[in-house]
């Protein structure tokens, strides 16, 4: 299994990877296997109507997290790349109150929201908390076919069969055919030492594989192209975010007062943690909003990365474009263990999956850029990643808002004082990145499921909403 620096950073939209993003993909297959599937296809038979079941954590936040939006403009042909945050509401409108589905390619489907769209608390499907059963049906009822798929964190998805296979192998097997085969960071660093490489050389090598380096170097630009217009953009807004907590955005009032303060020269002794706040809460305001934004790894921890590139760029008098391509690609990297060998969902190990492994992917990143070896990026992303184990995913409301939006600014301030630790050591230290990711797994598991982006525990059933 190799997982590219894409896989790690898609654009789509917001709020959620594994609630928005995951669900509009699971659609858009759904519609593809209608088309183009080997399935058992009646004579004469014809789909006529869409119905859509979820299950599990996606029954519980779905509403807060957009869920029920994300299915019905998936269904509608639209993907996480290519739908207009500013157009979606006109075109769920119109499916409201016509209750037909006309996806490109496609005859028109009978479908209507109010019916056609489940949210199932009694029943979670086995596979995976994040579950949804797609079905289609003639025009007398008849069922001609059903397909469950799994929102696996970080806008993956996979269907029934995929992730059986997956749990057969217990863990997916590394891509051999890669120059550099690392499944864990052990490895990682005996290739380094082997090599002569950094792990961003290391990153990039194994990509060329699949890509050209043009390919590569463009897409990496357009995933900060992404990023850099979340946070302007976020910047620029204001107002109360949507979703009944009558949260108001505050990205824009801070950073006005923090170009103030530089326009003035005037001292401030928290002005790096100012900073790397008002830029990640400015892409995590955004998600909330439903924006583009981009998966780093998942959209609930889409600031953290961001915010400290920026911070980077903004500060650093050596940053250029090429230390942009080499921090996503060592934060990647890093991000790709940490999938591979635990999560990054929060349905499955809490926020310590999400915004834990974001911060580690910056701050092994800044590490990286800051001249770190090895070693010493390894270390830079144990520590981000130690001090956030036992995080729980505990969305108030379901919405991607409180404490996410707070905890993504938390994060980016922890990787880069990590970074910074670890740039001062020589990259010896106690604890590795694969047993603090290890142990990230086996606190997953023993956490209870109130505390896994289900809204039934922690944060969401001690604050009253307002």
């Amino acid at each position: 299994m190799f997982l590219s620096v894409f896989d790690l950073f898609k654009i789509g939209i917001g709020p959620s990877s594994s609630h928005t993003i995951g669900p509009m993909v699971a659609a858009e297959r759904f519609l593809r296997e209608i088309a183009e599937g080997e399935w058992p296809r009646p004579a004469g038979a014809r789909v006529a109507r869409l119905s859509v079941s979820l299950h599990g954590s996606l029954a519980f936040t779905g509403i807060g997290h957009a869920t029920d939006r994300a299915v019905i403009l998936g269904l509608a042909g639209l993907t996480p790349v290519t739908v207009d945050p500013d157009a979606a509401e006109a075109v769920l409108e119109r499916i409201r109150s016509s209750k037909r589905l006309s996806p490109p390619s496609h005859p028109e489907y009978r479908f209507d929201p109010d019916t056609d769209l489940v949210f199932d608390k009694k029943r979670p499907l086995p596979g995976h908390a994040n579950g949804m059963a797609f079905s289609a049906f003639d025009a007398d009822g008849r069922l001609l076919l059903r397909r469950v798929y799994y929102s696996v964190g970080g806008g993956f998805v996979v269907s029934e069969e995929e992730l059986q296979a997956l749990k057969a192998e217990k863990k997916p097997a590394v891509d051999r055919n890669v120059p550099y085969p690392f499944s864990n960071a052990r490895e990682m660093l005996e290739m380094a030492r082997q090599s002569g490489l950094s792990v961003a050389e290391m990153k990039r090598a194994n990509e060329l594989v699949y890509k050209s380096a043009e390919e590569l170097d463009a897409g990496l630009d357009r995933i900060w192209q992404a990023m850099r217009g979340c946070i302007e953009r976020g910047l620029t807004q204001d107002g109360v975010m949507p979703g009944g907590l009558k949260v108001r955005r505050r990205a824009r009032a801070l950073n006005e007062k923090l170009e103030e303060e530089w326009r003035q020269n005037r001292p401030n002794p928290l002005a790096a943690n100012d900073w790397l706040s008002v830029y990640a809460m400015a892409v995590n305001e955004e998600n909330a909003a439903g924006g583009r934004v981009v998966t780093a790894p998942t959209n609930g921890a889409a600031g953290v990365v961001p915010a400290v590139l920026r911070y980077w760029l903004r500060f650093h008098p050596d940053a250029d474009e090429k230390g942009v391509r080499d921090f996503l690609l060592t934060a990647a990297a890093i991000g790709g263990l940490i999938k591979h060998n635990a999560s990054i969902s929060g349905a499955e190990v809490g926020c310590q999956g999400e915004v834990g492994s974001a911060s580690a992917m910056a701050a092994a990143g800044l590490a990286a850029v800051l001249g770190g070896t090895p070693e010493q990026v390894e270390n830079a992303a144990e520590i981000a990643l130690e001090h956030h184990l036992g995080m729980t995913c505990d969305p108030v409301a379901g919405l991607v808002q409180v404490p996410c939006i707070e905890r993504n600014a938390l994060g980016a301030v922890k990787a880069v004082t990590a970074a910074s630790l670890a740039l001062k050591g020589d990259g010896k230290h106690f604890v590795s990145l694969d047993a603090a990711v290890e142990t990230m797994r086996q606190t997953g598991l023993d956490m209870n499921e109130r505390y896994k982006e289900t809204s039934l525990g922690g944060l969401a059933v001690n604050v009253v909403e307002c």
